[in-house]
C-alpha cells in the first residue's frame, strides 16, 4: 500500500529526517513544479514539557500509508487537479531556537515566492510563527466558545470575514478528544477559503504507542490538502 502523497527527496541534509514515503522517481523542485507540497519541521526545542515532536514528521509519513488519494466524504480529489509533492524536511538547527526561526522562515519565503502552498508537519507549535512571519496574516475565536456548539455556523462566519483574502490554518492536535476526532469539521469548514498554508503540530511519537495519533494527523493533512484552492470534487 503507497502513501497517499507522491515523496520526494529535496537533496537537503539535516540531523533529524522523516523520508520514510519516497516512493516516486520524479523528482520535484520547491521553487518550479509543486502547486502544493507536504514539508516537515522536526523541531521541538520551543517546546516547555516534554519533547519528541521532532519525530512527528517522521510519524505522520509512516502512517499515511494508510490514507487514500480520494476523499470518499467530500469527494475532493486534489491529485488530479494538483501537482502535490513531499519536498521533506527543513534543515534547521535544533539545538538553537531563534537560529532554528530564521532558517525556518527564509526556507519558506523560498516556497511561497513560487506560488507553492506549504501543509507543514510538525514539530512543536513554535514552528507556526516563522512560517506566519513569511506568510503574513490572525484572529483568535477560544475554545470556550465553542462549547457545546456545532462548529459549521463558526466556519460560515469565517468564510463571510474573511473572502477571498489569504488564509493560514494551523491545527494542533492536542485540540482533539483522545476519544473522539472533531477536528475535521474545522477543517472541511475551510473550503472555500484561500487557503495559502496550513501545518499540524504537537504529534509526539514517543507517546503515542500505537500511532493513533500520528495516523490521525495524516488524515488532518490530508483533509486540508482537500480544501486548497483549485481541488475540485466527484460529486
Amino acid at each position: 500500500m503507497l502513501p497517499c502523497w507522491k515523496s520526494v527527496s529535496s537533496g537537503m541534509a539535516g540531523q533529524i529526517r522523516g523520508l520514510l514515503a519516497i516512493i516516486g522517481d520524479k523528482s520535484y523542485s520547491i521553487l518550479v513544479d509543486l502547486d502544493a507540497c507536504f514539508i516537515g519541521v522536526p523541531l521541538d526545542v520551543g517546546t516547555s514539557n516534554r519533547s519528541g515532536t521532532r519525530l512527528g514528521p517522521r510519524q505522520i509519513r509512516c502512517e499515511s500509508v494508510l490514507l487514500r488519494p480520494y476523499n470518499s466524504v467530500t469527494g475532493a480529489a486534489p491529485f488530479n487537479c494538483l501537482n502535490v509533492g513531499d519536498v521533506g524536511d527543513v534543515p534547521c538547527n535544533i539545538f538553537n531556537l531563534p537560529v532554528a526561526c530564521e532558517n525556518i522562515r527564509e526556507y519558506y519565503v523560498k516556497v511561497i515566492a513560487n506560488g507553492c502552498i506549504p501543509l507543514t508537519l510538525g514539530g512543536d507549535h513554535t514552528i507556526t510563527y516563522p512560517i506566519l512571519q513569511a506568510i503574513k496574516g490572525f484572529n483568535v475565536v477560544t475554545a470556550e466558545e465553542c462549547w457545546h456548539k456545532s462548529l459549521t455556523p463558526l466556519m460560515e462566519e469565517i468564510r463571510a470575514k474573511m473572502g477571498d483574502r489569504p488564509v493560514y490554518l494551523s491545527f494542533d492536535i492536542d485540540a482533539i478528544d483522545p476519544g473522539f476526532c472533531p477536528g475535521t469539521e474545522i477543517v472541511r469548514g475551510c473550503r472555500g477559503l484561500n487557503l495559502v498554508g496550513c501545518d499540524l503540530v504537537e504529534v509526539c511519537p514517543p507517546y503515542d504507542f500505537e500511532g493513533t495519533t500520528a495516523l490521525t494527523g495524516a488524515n488532518l493533512l490530508f483533509e486540508m490538502l482537500c480544501t486548497l484552492p483549485g481541488v475540485v470534487t466527484r460529486k
